[in-house]
């Protein structure tokens, strides 16, 4: 029972930008980053679980039986779980965080006796750990001078150890696991007693139990913590803290630390839902799990989509990222952000042009680009993210201010990815030349990349005026006004009366991809056009019209025919998230009273309904099951919800300050 696997989104994610820890809706332990968000899995999706010994018998708490409420604390970082089984007659309520500052994941869990008489109940967390992402080489140990399990490899170590109100781990194993017929130390707990192994090598895992007595209806807390450091040094400090501070101690700080950090978003939320504004805190908080302390803005880190295809999306998206970041700014987090420019700015190419993606340590990530086509080459990129890196920086800097921030960028980053995009261009056309769309599945000119090249040529010649370069000001400018006019001139599709997702040359003539695409967006989003325009208002229209999810489900689609985790259903594409929300900023953008804004009202309320009970958003959803699909949490699933409630509250600002102005002007009159 212990190894049956499926896919499972995450509903529980804490973190605190150098360590991360995933866990699913049964309350397994699925992943662990260290030392960096995304950067290595020491878990790889398997299952670091919790069972119960009572009675004489057994039950993992991710088996059937147990009833689970998963939740956060309000405002915080600071988990809230129970889990009670009626045929142990036994419940747990667990408190759980990564410590604010240091590496430590702790626990504080109540054990409740539900019966009438005294029992005995056996408590055992089993560590399932491929440190460094691979089971090669691990070692396990018993430290009796820490009374510690430890897990090491090369520079990585994680210290598991724990106290009860009597006294420390009652019983340990360490043994092999998935290898030479050896299932792990999870099957030895089984029956409530572990057989003492003091150490283990190659393939291995580990179980510690905690013994507590416990009177009629009685509860005993056990304290459980996992300390992840450099060396043996790293984490037996840790362990001290845990000893010396107490968990109850280092859960109160961290659960203060959050509040604090939330506190800067503290706004007036208007006519929003109670629910819609714990989305909106629960959003900032979870985004800030999947930001690196070096700046690695990741794009989820879900781990069970592995089982897919041997790859993940922890990894840095440079479009992802600038938008993520350019919610953070708008939300007033600019010293979150900062980091991230300068990992963009370490990762331009010399050519001047982001990379598909990268690793959180700053390296090249895998790609399925190809270089080179019909014997040709070809730059392997997606022209949008180094653009949207420029269009996000230049709102960093409205809202910052720091110029001298920005000047160590300039010569570095942004006067090099505006000259490439300059220089890449097509001289038939003005816009962009090729380059892989922003769902990374096919290549050509699109309308969403060419808008994002406008914006981030904008703004690289507001940037060049700031710094006295009036030169490359009036070339930045000029570059952008003929990618301006070849959209105008080539994208849009009078007979259709509306932009096409894009075009690309065949036999030297131009062709349309007509699809119908949520990302058309861009053409307002980025300032090429104002959202009143009738072609983008038709445009949308017609976008809203066909990309609608006709189910009970309800929500957007990415573009027509998406087959992505396809599920058979008679509908355009699975609703996506993201794609739901632009339809919002759209409707928000083009309110001109309070009646206008119902809609984008009406699907921020969706989105609150379609996040987990812990306020989980995914990448996806199943479009007859409304179930999360893909990865979960997605970092740009929770920045674009946090973007739309800003300009919702924005719009709503002045709505309603016109309408005063109005009716004080009508009380002058009278």
């Amino acid at each position: 029972m212990k190894e049956a696997t499926e896919n499972m989104p995450r509903y529980m994610v804490l973190g605190n930008g150098r360590m991360l820890v995933n866990f699913d809706e049964r309350l397994c332990m699925r992943d662990l980053y260290y030392p960096q968000v995304g950067l290595f899995n020491h878990i790889l999706g398997h299952r670091n679980s919790t069972g119960v010994w009572v009675d004489g018998a057994f039950e993992w708490v991710h088996g059937a039986g147990w009833t689970r409420i998963i939740r956060y604390e309000p405002d915080t970082l600071v988990s809230h779980t129970t889990a009670a089984h009626r045929g142990l007659g036994v419940e747990l309520e667990a408190r759980e965080a990564v410590h604010y500052r240091e590496d430590i994941f702790l626990r504080n869990l109540s054990v409740r006796n539900l019966s009438s008489s005294e029992r005995e109940v056996r408590v055992f967390f089993n560590h399932d750990f491929c440190v460094d992402e691979s089971d090669i080489g691990d070692t396990s140990l018993y430290d009796l001078s820490a009374d510690a399990i430890l897990h090491y490899k090369r520079d990585k170590c994680l210290l598991m150890s724990g106290r009860t109100r009597t006294g420390g781990i009652f019983q340990y194993a360490n043994g092999t696991k998935r290898f030479g017929g050896a299932e792990g130390t999870w099957r030895d707990a089984e029956d409530g007693r572990l057989e003492g192994n003091p150490i283990a090598q190659g393939s291995v895992d580990s179980t510690i139990s905690f013994r507590l007595v416990l009177a009629p209806h009685a509860e005993e807390v056990i304290y459980y913590w996992i300390a992840a450091g450099r060396g043996f040094d790293d984490v037996r400090r840790l362990h001290r803290l845990a000893l010396r501070e107490g968990v109850p101690a280092l859960l109160g700080q961290t659960r203060a630390y959050w509040r604090s950090w939330l506190k800067k978003s503290d706004r007036d939320f208007k006519d929003l839902s109670p629910a819609c504004v714990d989305l909106f805190k629960r959003s900032l908080l979870i985004v800030r799990t999947q930001v690196d302390r070096g700046g690695a803005i990741t794009a989820a880190n879900d781990s069970d989509i592995l089982h897919f295809n041997r790859d993940h999306y922890s990894y840095v998206w440079p479009r992802d990222g600038a938008m993520v970041a350019y919610a953070l700014d708008e939300a007033g987090y600019t010293e979150l952000t900062r980091e991230f420019f300068r990992f963009c700015a370490r990762g331009l190419s010399r050519g001047g042009y982001l990379w598909h993606k990268y690793h959180p340590d700053g390296s090249v990530g895998s790609s399925w680009h190809p270089w080179l086509s019909e014997g040709c080459p070809q730059l392997p990129i997606q022209e949008d993210e180094t653009a949207l890196v420029l269009w996000s920086l230049w709102h960093f800097f409205l809202k910052d201010r720091n110029l001298e921030f920005v000047e160590g960028l300039y010569h570095c980053l942004i006067k090099p990815a505006a000259e490439f995009m300059c220089n890449y261009r097509d001289p038939r056309t003005g816009l962009p030349l090729e380059s892989y769309d922003l769902w990374e599945e096919r290549r050509g000119v699109y309308t969403f990349t060419a808008s994002a090249v406008w914006a981030g040529l904008r703004a690289a010649a507001r940037f060049a005026r700031i710094f006295g370069e009036e030169a490359h000001a009036r070339k930045f400018r000029r570059c952008a006004g003929e990618v301006r006019e070849g959209i105008l001139e080539h994208l849009y599709m009078p007979e259709l009366g509306r932009f096409a997702r894009g075009i690309y040359w065949s036999n030297g003539e131009l062709r349309f991809d007509t699809t119908l695409e949520s990302s058309l967006y861009g053409l307002f989003a980025f300032g090429v056009l104002p959202p009143g325009d009738p072609r983008v208002a038709s445009t949308m229209a017609q976008v809203e019209a066909g990309l609608y999810v006709d189910t009970p489900v309800g929500g957007f689609a990415r573009y027509a025919g998406d087959r992505y985790f396809g599920t058979g259903a008679d509908v355009p594409g699975n609703p996506w998230i993201v794609s739901s929300l632009w339809m919002a900023e759209y409707h928000i953008a083009r309110a001109k009273s309070e009646r206008d804004l119902a809609r984008p009202r009406e699907i921020l309320e969706w989105v609150e309904r379609r996040a987990t009970p812990a306020g989980i958003l995914p990448e996806q959803l199943h479009p007859l099951t409304g179930k999360p699909l893909s990865v979960a949490p997605l970092t740009w699933s929770h920045s674009t919800y946090i973007l739309a409630v800003l300009k919702y509250l924005e719009a709503l600002d002045a709505i309603q300050a016109r309408a005063a102005l109005a009716q004080a002007w009508h009380l002058a009159g009278e």
